[in-house]
Formats: structure tokens, sequence, C-alpha cells
């Protein structure tokens, strides 16, 4: 039945996460965690990194490793957790799947009616809403620590976190460069 849940919930995430995997990491976050309990929180922040680190988009990633520890959490073996993986992933993409192929035609030959156009200035707030709302929900104790717990820890987040923006945004370093620096900094400083 675990399977079931998983799919379905993944399939609405696909739905409704508009702004590509960034935006849809607030709604994987809150379904797997918050809403179904399948993944705690310092679990859903390692699932981020490992997705970052690996090739491919960050959203399908997260669905992979999300469905795989589900199902592990769960109790089931590995071979069955693969599945788990399988069921989230395909759930996530089937349905941009539908609807490009749906749509795609009709979007060619109406994208420049002002309905179309409405549509699409009406979702770029809600893009950048769940972009900020992924931002926020990485800033937690998990990534950052405290300043009461550990002092050392949370600063040189802190500090990381402003270098990382700032050289990407000023000083156009690239971002994949940019994750290489910031964690040879974060081995040299907090291992």
């Amino acid at each position: 039945m675990i399977y079931v849940y998983l799919f379905l919930t993944f399939f609405e995430i696909g739905l409704f996460g508009f702004g590509g995997g960034y935006g849809m990491l607030s709604l994987i976050h809150n379904e797997t965690v918050e809403h179904w309990h399948w993944l705690s929180s310092a679990e859903f922040t390692d699932i981020v990194a490992i997705s970052q680190m690996t090739p491919g988009p960050i959203g399908i990633n997260s669905a992979t490793y999300c469905g795989y520890t589900a199902i592990a959490n769960a109790g089931y073996s590995a071979p069955m957790a693969v599945l788990g993986s399988l069921t989230a992933t395909f759930a996530l993409i089937l349905p941009s799947l539908i609807l490009m192929i749906v749509i795609s035609r009709m979007f060619l030959k109406y994208m420049h009616a002002p309905v179309v156009q409405s549509v699409f200035a009406a979702l770029r707030p809600a893009v950048v809403g769940l972009l900020a709302a992924a931002t926020l929900l990485l800033m937690t104790r998990e990534n950052f620590s405290a300043p009461s717990e550990n002092p050392w820890q949370f600063w040189i987040s802190v500090a990381l976190f402003c270098a990382a923006f700032y050289g990407v945004k000023v000083l156009k370093i690239n971002p994949i460069r940019m994750i290489c620096y910031c964690a040879l900094a974060g081995l040299v400083l907090l291992y």
C-alpha cells in the first residue's frame, strides 16, 4: 500500500511543482517529512545534498532518493526500496510527460494569446515563492547548526553561505566550481 501512496504523492508533486526541481523541494519536504513522516528532516537534508552532487535534475534525483529511503525506512528490503525509487521517479515525471504531449501543439498555436500570457505572468511569482521556500527550508539546524550548540559550525556555515552567494552572484564564479570550493572549505574547517 505504501507504493500507492508514494506514487500518488509524487504524482501530485510533479503536477504542481512549478519552477523546476528547486521549486519542488519544499513540496517534497512537506509531503515526505511533515505529512507522511517517511523521512526525518536530517535524512531529507542529506538527500538534497546528494541530489545536488549527482548528475541530473535535483527534483528527479530527490524523488529517486526519497522513494528509496521511504521504503527502506518502512522496513522493506533493498530490492523493494529500489522499486520505491522507480515508483517515486516515474510518478514525478509522469505529469510533465502527459502535459507536454497534450499541450505542446496547443501552446505553439496559442502562446501569444493574452490568456496564455496572463497565466504565465501569474505563475512567475509563484515560482519565485517556491524557490524562496526551498531556500528557507534548507536553512535548518542540520545545515547551519545553532550559535548555542556549535558556534564554530554555525559561523563557518553562515560564512560559506555568504561567500557562495557573493561568489556566484557578484564574482560570477561557476556554481559547480563554487560547490567544490565550499566542499573543500567545509572539509578543512569543519572536519
